[in-house]
């Protein structure tokens, strides 16, 4: 089982302080007069590379030894992680190859190259370009970086929720985007560690709901995957992630793409923020009523703000 303390949190803010952005809490009016509570908004759309994941990378990195530095790593990604791992491995000059499937959109493998990684092109979808990105790694002896099941990448996940605790302590529920799982295990092991009354609430979509089912069943379940809005929290999850966050979450809530779809406007028009789907749906359960938190405070995180900029116009247009 993945094996993660609040000390790690800690050990990890210490060691990516001065690479990453501490991005701001701020209390949202508006959805606190909607909601009920007092909401507050982690805007880690405002993170380098526009998104949370950079702390997991720079964590991971940092713990390699001299001869994997020289060695370089490896991930299989199109999105937030493949960003911040090419990001991360440029700042500390590390050889980065980053496998993508062949559809991955072009704006993403365009924002990879832009951090100086090298980018391979491989299968039809992100299981194969991972099982390739395993062969490569054995073949070349680079590190392979995982998105998720890793206990630095969920240690630097972590400090997400340190932030927020350090800077206001007295939150009753803290609701978080839940992908792979490195954000909320991460987030739930300080916040639990710090409060264990806090509830950390875990939100995905509909079209990609493992944890919802996992969670209950306590073992990974088989569920069915459509095309999401919130594509940054599509895909699997791992035995070890489930483990651990049957440990320190609390439950997870689904939320629907037309729900998503809302957040996203609802957070440009209030807020002027541009955000992903992946960043929004924490909002979208607000909006919509999914958690009792009449009289509470309340913190969600905006995990990201990597959206094609028409698809977002597209989405806004249709609700003005």
């Amino acid at each position: 089982m993945l094996d993660v303390s609040l000390l790690d949190v800690i050990k990890a803010q210490a060691k990516i302080k001065d690479q990453i952005n501490p991005t701001p809490l701020l209390s949202s009016p508006a959805l606190s007069e909607k909601v009920g509570a007092d909401v507050w908004l982690k805007v880690e759309a405002l993170q380098k590379t526009g998104s949370f994941k950079l702390r997991g990378a720079f964590t991971k990195l940092f713990s390699l030894s001299p001869r994997e530095r020289e060695k370089g790593v490896i991930t299989a990604s199109a999105g937030n992680h493949a960003q911040g791992v090419a990001y991360a491995s440029a700042h500390l000059h590390i050889s980065a190859l980053i496998v993508v499937p062949k559809n991955a959109p072009e704006t993403k493998k365009a924002g990879i190259q832009r951090f100086g990684a090298q980018l391979v092109e491989f299968g039809d979808n992100y299981d194969e370009a991972e099982a390739h990105a395993f062969q490569l790694a054995e073949t070349t002896g680079r590190t392979f970086v995982h998105a998720f099941e890793d206990e630095q990448i969920i240690a630097g996940q972590g400090t997400v929720g340190l932030e927020i605790l350090l800077e206001q302590p007295d939150f009753d529920t803290l609701v978080v985007p839940a992908g792979g799982g490195g954000l909320i295990c991460g987030v739930a092991v300080a916040a639990k560690a710090i409060n264990p009354d806090i509830r950390v609430m875990g939100i995905q979509s509909h079209a990609s709901p493992p944890w919802y089912y996992s969670f209950r069943e306590k073992k990974i379940a088989d569920v069915t995957y459509f095309d999401s809005l919130a594509d940054g929290l599509h895909g699997g999850i791992s035995q070890g992630n489930l483990d651990l966050a049957l440990q320190v979450v609390d439950d997870f809530i689904l939320v629907e793409e037309a729900e998503i779809a809302h957040a996203m406007y609802w957070l440009a028009k209030e807020h002027h923020f541009m955000i992903e789907g992946s960043g929004a749906v924490g909002v979208a359960a607000l909006l919509n009523g999914h958690l009792n938190l009449a009289g509470q405070k309340v913190c969600t995180i905006l995990s990201g703000s990597n959206v094609d900029a028409t698809k977002l116009g597209s989405i806004i247009q249709k609700h003005t």
